[in-house]
Order: structure tokens, then C-alpha cells, then sequence
């Protein structure tokens, strides 16, 4: 799979990752799927809405009310969620545990490493068949 994505939406993504620095931050991909790439049409970032046991600086949440809002206004353009980023603090841009058994097959899930504050490496994974993450390429489009 293959994930295009424009400069400007990456450096959205890297933005919000860095103002939200040592938290997580979160945000949902609209686009469309077309034969084995996903093109990424806008970038939108949202609230860390985790309040579980782990702090915000190591888990995220996209608050279901958001979810569903954004996924009425994609419809209403003809676009899909085709996937959610978000930030790992002081850590590399490569998935947990976490990010694993919350994530789903559908999506691409952006993860952008900001080390103390600065947002640099950023990847792009999918779950494969076995519910394991694989990394996917990223063009610019």
C-alpha cells in the first residue's frame, strides 16, 4: 500500500505534533482509495481526548463524537477516513502495543517521532492480515 500525502498536510501533522509537545496529539486523514494507494485530501487535526490510566503522553484518543462528525463531513464531500496520525513523544515513529490492538485494517496510521519537542521522522503503517503493522511508503503527491 501506498500513501500519498502533500508537503503542506505534513507539515500540519508535524505542527500539531510539535504544540502539543510531551502530549500526544491526534488528528484524522480524509481521502480516497484508488487501486493500492490512498491519497490523502485534507488533514484534520483533533483533541487528545485519552483520559484512561496512562497519560496523554503515551496514549491518544479521538473523542467518538468527533469521529462521527468528521465521518458525516467526509460523506458530504465524497471522501473516506482513510486513516489517523498522531505523535510519539521522545520516542520513535514506530508503533506500540497500543497503537496495534486499537488500530484498524482500513486505515493508514501516520506516526510522527518528536524528540524534546521537535517533530522530525514520520512513517506511515497499515495492519496487515494478521492484525501485525507493516510499514507503508509515503509519496509526496
Amino acid at each position: 500500500m501506498l500513501l500519498k500525502v502533500s508537503s503542506q498536510q505534513k507539515q500540519i501533522i508535524r505542527s500539531h505534533a510539535a504544540s502539543t509537545y510531551p502530549e500526544e496529539c491526534c488528528g484524522i486523514m480524509l481521502g480516497y482509495l484508488a487501486n493500492e494507494s490512498k491519497t490523502v485530501v485534507e488533514v484534520i487535526p483533533t483533541e487528545n481526548a485519552w483520559s484512561g490510566e496512562d497519560s496523554k503522553r503515551r496514549r491518544y484518543a479521538i473523542a467518538p463524537e468527533i469521529m462521527l462528525k468528521v465521518q458525516t463531513y467526509a460523506r458530504s464531500c465524497s471522501l473516506n477516513i482513510i486513516g489517523i496520525y498522531h505523535s510519539h513523544p521522545d520516542n520513535p515513529a514506530t508503533p506500540s502495543e497500543s497503537d496495534r490492538v486499537q488500530a484498524w485494517q482500513e486505515y493508514s496510521y501516520i506516526i510522527v517521532s518528536v524528540p524534546n519537542g521537535k517533530a522530525l521522522e514520520l512513517k506511515s503503517w497499515h495492519l496487515d492480515d494478521n492484525h501485525q503493522f507493516q510499514e507503508e511508503a509515503i509519496e509526496i503527491a
